[in-house]
């Protein structure tokens, strides 16, 4: 049985804690800000946990609005403490393992950070698809994300790197290759699909709506 252990405040919270620890996190975001048009005004936050890479989009596109969200009564207290008094954003309480909503209307920019890999990978394919069709032409989906290694001595390099031994691991992680991801959404439409960045199990996929 697939486990997720994001609903317990316990977990959601010792993320946040050591989150500031991880190599290479002020770089990865850069590189995701730099993939969105400059004509960003309005971005969905897939997983936003507490609103930190909303956050930085905002700053760089301040006029923009933003939708954050996530399942995580933890996470989504924190980003409530975050945006209490921006009117630019919305939180929303929704579990990525369930259908997106049309509701929500479309989007420039639909990023997630580190939160799609918590999914199986038949979900992780159908969001791909529903990611696309809230995107508008021309918009972009911007995936940070926790990736596999090519071979279990390079998962064990990474996991050292981040300090953090076997036993420590995720028990909530499913993580895939990049390559069957950049596939998959090549095949549900976006172009100019690449990996902008890795380092190890890091990496950034990035697709356009045409």
């Amino acid at each position: 049985m697939a486990v997720n252990e994001w609903a317990t405040d316990a977990h959601a919270l010792a993320y946040l804690e050591r989150r500031a620890h991880l190599p290479r996190r002020d770089e990865a975001a850069a590189e995701l800000i730099a993939r969105l048009p400059g004509t960003t005004r309005r971005v969905l936050d897939l997983g936003t946990g507490d609103g930190a890479i909303l956050a930085l989009v905002l700053d760089e596109f301040p006029q923009a609005t933003g939708m954050a969200v996530d399942f995580s009564p933890a996470m989504l207290e924190a980003a409530r403490q975050r945006f209490a008094g921006d009117g630019r954003v919305e939180i929303v309480d929704h579990d990525l393992d369930r259908p997106l909503s049309r509701d929500w209307g479309t989007f420039d920019a639909v990023v997630s950070a580190f939160a799609i890999h918590h999914c199986t990978d038949e979900r992780k394919r159908s969001l791909y698809a529903e990611v696309f069709d809230l995107v508008e032409p021309g918009g972009v989906f911007c995936n940070l994300e926790h990736v596999s290694s090519p071979t279990p001595a390079l998962h064990l390099r990474f996991l050292d790197a981040i300090g953090f031994t076997p036993d420590e691991e995720d028990p909530s992680n499913k993580l895939l290759d990049v390559e069957t991801q950049l596939r998959w959404l090549r095949e549900i439409g976006f172009t100019d699909v690449d990996c902008h960045w890795k380092w190890l199990e890091l990496a950034l996929l990035a697709g356009v709506k045409p």
